[in-house]
């Protein structure tokens, strides 16, 4: 890992990325702290949702290179960095992908099955995310029986389920309304002052792009200076 200060959290170095002939990620070069909130706004086509992509290990870049929770990203084969997203990330998007036929309980205990815990250890983790959120009451309610707030809160007790060193948000509040929108940015700032939990958010809602302790600005594949 390159020498910089032991607070950051993760590095980027130079990330770009094409598809065909056209180059939507020009050189990316970012660095963010433990328990910063960052969000990343910018016009349709700036390549926000890329290089979100490429930073949660969803996509991987075509050069450059990444560190994260002081790994580096950009030597891991596809099996290794599964598990680091599984164990290491965690990920809401601007639909909140619950499985229907799964209560919330059940839902935010998937990523912890994944890595292997026992189905004790799965229940108490995510009860107790459950009563940080406020939804202890709603554990055995299917997503159809919930609000959309509701549903979006289990999507963010699902991210953090295995202690992720990031959480990465793409949209987050795009499908909410504006008063659950503003009760869901509070939420982000309230886990940060809690948890110490880093968030990078991708962002059209300039309340939340404003409210974040940086907002970097997208434009034509790069971060504007």
């Amino acid at each position: 890992m390159p020498d910089r200060k032991e607070n950051l959290i993760l590095i980027a170095e130079n990330l770009k990325r094409g598809f065909g002939s056209l180059q939507v990620l020009k050189g990316v070069n970012l660095e963010v702290k433990s328990g910063e909130v960052i969000s990343i706004s910018g016009r349709s086509g700036a390549g926000k949702s890329t290089l979100l992509h490429i930073l949660g290990t969803l996509d991987r870049a075509d050069s450059g290179r990444l560190w994260i929770d002081g790994k580096e990203i950009t030597q891991l084969n596809d099996g290794h960095m599964s598990r680091f997203r599984n164990q290491r990330l965690g990920f809401v998007f601007q639909f909140h992908h619950l499985l229907p036929e799964f209560t919330a309980l059940e839902n935010i205990g998937i990523p912890l099955m994944i890595a292997g815990k026992s189905t004790a250890e799965v229940e108490s983790r995510g009860m107790e995310l459950l009563k940080l959120l406020d939804l202890k009451h709603r554990a055995h309610h299917k997503p159809d029986t919930l609000s959309g707030g509701e549903q979006q809160r289990v999507a963010v007790a699902r991210a953090l389920a295995n202690a992720p060193a990031v959480i990465f948000a793409d949209e987050p509040s795009g499908n909410l309304d504006a008063q659950t929108a503003a009760q869901l940015h509070s939420l982000f700032f309230d886990l940060r002052d809690k948890l110490g939990q880093t968030f990078i958010l991708v962002t059209h809602n300039s309340e939340l792009a404003e409210m974040a302790d940086r907002n970097l600005v997208m434009a034509d594949g790069q971060i504007v200076p």
